[in-house]
């Protein structure tokens, strides 16, 4: 990753970091450390879209189950429908 110091981005303003961004995101220095990350506008729409993705995942995966019927009886009506396909 690319890397602009804080006083360039001052300096310059939003065109330092479009010509820096051309080249994937970019960590901003300040007192040499890395300070933020400034990323494009296509990469954060991925970024959140793939979020969310997880998110949405996430919450059913691990959502109370609200059935009645045993693991046992779903498995033996799962085997009853796979032993008919043929």
């Amino acid at each position: 990753m690319q890397t602009i110091p804080a006083l360039e981005v001052k300096r310059r303003g939003v065109a330092a970091l479009e010509e820096a961004l051309k080249n994937g995101p970019v960590h901003i220095i300040k007192n040499n450390r890395p300070t933020c990350v400034v990323i494009s506008e296509e990469d954060y729409a991925l970024l959140t879209k793939k979020s969310s993705a997880m998110n949405l995942w996430d919450l059913l995966d691990n959502r109370p189950w609200q059935g009645s019927r045993s693991k046992k009886d779903i498995d033996k009506q799962l085997h009853t429908e796979r032993n008919n396909w043929d």
